[in-house]
């Protein structure tokens, strides 16, 4: 979506204060939540949890995690309300241009990252999430990658480390998470996405944004979905590489 013009944009950041909700932050948010499992919670109760497909990532070499589960044993994510970070009434009576602006504007600079996305495509990855929750994205980081674990059970992402997965399993903090919002799904075709860096010191904000927009890239557009479908299903048959080269990445 294009930015607004700068005049434009002041009179929408003008109402800014008013639309988010008072914490004890000086930012509008509550203080940033210590995740430290891949549990979900979801209509106040705990979603099962899915093994990761069989003979997972055959050049990875996980080993006995190959069999391991997400969240067992674990306290589950409780994610922010939306209505705990925006006032939702106020925000009815804006447009979806101005809701757009004032919640990416929002998030810029303070280890929260603000998105956005039709609620058509979100339901499209709503419906591709539910057969694939799993997926790997070399993050580029000077002359190599780092390689990112994704669990995607909507309205969450997650992200760690795939080497933090490896030796600790279950117990592998995520790097970020992100919750998608659906408030204004019907009325404004919009869904607001926020992202939450949970290790500062491991993800930067634009890396942050970029592990966001590109896995949802792959989910979905249809050639790269692909890569998705056979991870999950015919882990056997999946090469690391293909990502690599759909992003445009040489294959070290």
């Amino acid at each position: 979506m294009q930015r607004l013009s700068s005049i434009f944009r002041r009179a929408v950041l003008s109402s800014f204060s008013i639309l988010f909700t008072k914490s004890p932050s000086p930012c509008g948010f509550h203080s940033k939540p210590s995740f430290t499992t891949f549990s979900l919670r979801k209509n106040g109760g705990n979603l099962h949890p899915v093994a990761i497909p069989g003979n997972f990532l055959k050049w990875a070499s996980l080993g006995s995690v190959r069999t391991s589960r997400f969240a067992t044993g674990f306290a589950p994510l409780e994610p922010k309300p939306i209505d705990s970070i925006m006032d939702v009434e106020r925000a009815k009576s804006k447009s979806t241009e101005e809701l757009v602006s004032i919640w990416d504007d929002y998030h810029l600079g303070r280890g929260h990252i603000g998105l956005s996305m039709k609620a058509k495509l979100y339901h499209l990855l709503e419906q591709r999430a539910t057969d694939c929750r799993y997926f790997v994205i070399p993050l580029w980081r000077g002359s190599g990658y780092t390689t990112m674990f994704a669990q995607v059970q909507m309205p969450h992402i997650l992200f760690t480390g795939l080497e933090d997965y490896k030796a600790r399993g279950t117990q592998a903090a995520p790097y970020l998470t992100a919750t998608f919002y659906t408030e204004f799904a019907e009325t404004k075709d919009l869904v607001l996405i926020r992202g939450d860096v949970v290790f500062t010191s491991k993800l930067t904000d634009e890396e942050a944004k970029w592990l966001l927009e590109t896995v949802q890239s792959f989910y979905l557009n249809n050639t790269r979905y692909k890569l998705v479908e056979r991870f999950n299903k015919e882990t056997r048959d999946f090469e690391f590489k293909d990502v690599l080269r759909a992003l445009d990445m040489p294959v070290l």
